[in-house]
């Protein structure tokens, strides 16, 4: 969904490249994800969808490319952005608590050398509430289940009080209690005005979880609102023979075994 007025605009990409051992990753994204939505990114493995994420947030180089963060360049609105990463690249094992991930949430608003006080660590308390995570706050990270470790650093996400959220497989590996509790909380972001993108693998529940979509295969094949994106030539053209479709009315009906 492309628009001409930035100030509704939460997400502007222009001409993003990204290669690694000169082989293309991501190749010549343009991309307006309007403010307010629940936005998720879908596509193949290999599709770039990660990729995207982290060249956006400045984790990976890219070789060519602008990015902007409601009408202005990310690097003067990083404290607008928060941040989800995949579960599986963190270091779990790392002896701190689920209080004290969350707190490290609130460095970018005070810097590193200036120590979290009684206010900051009540406002880390309050968003692993929003979690349902309070009772946990003394517990070490490493001692927590997969599910529970996501809502820890989704709360650290939350305290940072951004306006544009990136999550990067948050539904991975969790149960379905967490899911639903996630995306609960999600929609509420949305419904107070953020912007949720989120990469996803399931295409069962793209339709029921997100209101607008970016379908990626190294490039764009379609953007825009999901009723209008999540089609069965969309698809067959992102997926290709990874994906079978079940029956021909365009229902949730999916052979996914290959597709994750």
């Amino acid at each position: 969904m492309a628009t001409s007025d930035l100030t509704d605009t939460a997400l502007s990409i222009k001409n993003l490249t990204v290669s690694y051992h000169n082989q293309p990753v991501l190749w010549d994204i343009d991309l307006d994800i309007p403010a307010g939505v629940m936005a998720g990114i879908v596509g193949p493995n290999g599709a770039g969808k990660s990729t995207l994420i982290k060249s956006l947030l400045g984790l990976v180089p890219s070789l060519s490319g602008e990015v902007m963060v409601h009408g202005r360049p990310y690097a003067t609105q990083r404290k607008r952005v928060g941040y989800v990463p995949q579960r599986s690249s963190v270091d779990w094992d790392f002896p701190t608590t689920a209080l004290d991930v969350v707190t490290m949430g609130l460095y970018g608003r005070l810097g590193w050398l200036r120590r979290p006080g009684r206010k900051e660590r009540h406002e880390a308390q309050e968003a692993l509430e929003m979690v349902g995570m309070s009772a946990m706050a003394e517990r070490q990270i490493s001692q927590l289940s997969g599910g529970q470790q996501q809502r820890v650093f989704l709360a650290r996400a939350l305290v940072q009080q951004a306006d544009v959220y990136f999550l990067d497989e948050p539904m991975a590996g969790v149960d379905a209690t967490t899911e639903r509790a996630i995306i609960d909380i999600l929609r509420r972001l949305r419904d107070a005005g953020k912007t949720l993108i989120v990469v996803h693998h399931d295409l069962q529940t793209v339709r029921t979880y997100f209101d607008w979509l970016l379908l990626l295969n190294v490039r764009v094949i379609a953007s825009g609102k999901a009723e209008e994106v999540f089609k069965i030539d969309h698809l067959r053209q992102a997926y290709g023979g990874q994906i079978a479709l079940l029956n021909e009315n365009e229902s949730l009906m999916f052979a996914t075994s290959k597709v994750k």
